[in-house]
């Protein structure tokens, strides 16, 4: 069964590598995103950049750190994406401890990969209450987040609630760390357009109070109608309202 989209299957948009060539260029690009995981990734492993970068310290764990399952398919997209889109995930709930952000990150898998019959975790990274950034699909892989922006984003989930309250601040300075560092590799265009997920389809993700913050951070850009035009489908925050 393919990812979540609006009405269509695998990635929105996303094109099949049918060609020798498109083949070498993808393998490529996932040689230098495993390099640099090898290199940022890891427990105790900080990102670091130059001061002028306006990259902090935060930790990047990799799929490893949480215990994650491999994907049963990989789908990668070419050049740095245009769009950040943030998201909530509403139920797991908030987790203030690195084990427990590590169980909301399976419990995610668990669900997109076993319930929903996904290739993996929708989520490009997960940030957690503990500070700690938690790699989901990672960079320049189609992600299965945001209809018609799967293949041309980068999509970061606060794990937790943030429709009343605003996640604590080493949430919010993880993310912006992780852009800035998307940014200064080259995975993030320097001019990317920063979105809420209710922006690209009908949803209160990533909740009220978080979209309040995300709207003064630099790049937010003001869609004021989702462009889907195809049915949605529940997102894991609409369903789990429903139980």
């Amino acid at each position: 069964m393919g990812d979540e989209r609006s009405g269509c299957l695998l990635g929105c948009g996303a094109q099949l590598i049918n060609t020798k060539a498109q083949q070498q260029q993808q393998q490529q690009i996932k040689q230098t995103q495993e390099l640099a995981f090898s290199t940022f990734c890891g427990v105790g492993q900080h990102m670091e950049a130059s001061v002028s970068e306006g990259v902090h310290s935060s930790q990047l764990l990799s799929r490893a750190d949480w215990g994650a399952r491999a994907p049963k398919q990989v789908d990668y997209f070419t050049g740095p994406a245009p769009y950040v889109i943030i998201h909530h995930s509403y139920i797991p709930a908030a987790c203030f401890n690195t084990p427990d952000c590590m169980r909301s990150m399976r419990d995610m898998q668990n669900f997109h990969q076993v319930d929903r019959g996904w290739n993996d975790i929708g989520y490009s990274f997960g940030i957690g209450g503990d500070g700690m950034i938690y790699t989901g699909r990672g960079f320049n892989v189609v992600g299965a987040h945001s209809p018609k922006y799967n293949d041309k984003s980068v999509g970061i989930v606060f794990i937790g609630d943030w429709r009343t309250e605003l996640p604590p601040a080493n949430m919010l300075q993880a993310a912006k760390d992780l852009i800035a560092f998307g940014v200064a590799q080259g995975y993030i265009d320097a001019a990317y357009k920063l979105l809420g997920h209710r922006q690209v389809r009908e949803t209160e993700c990533p909740g009220g109070r978080l979209f309040k913050e995300i709207s003064s951070w630099p790049h937010f850009t003001n869609i004021t109608t989702p462009p889907i035009a195809l049915p949605a489908l529940p997102s894991q925050h609409d369903l789990a309202k429903k139980v």
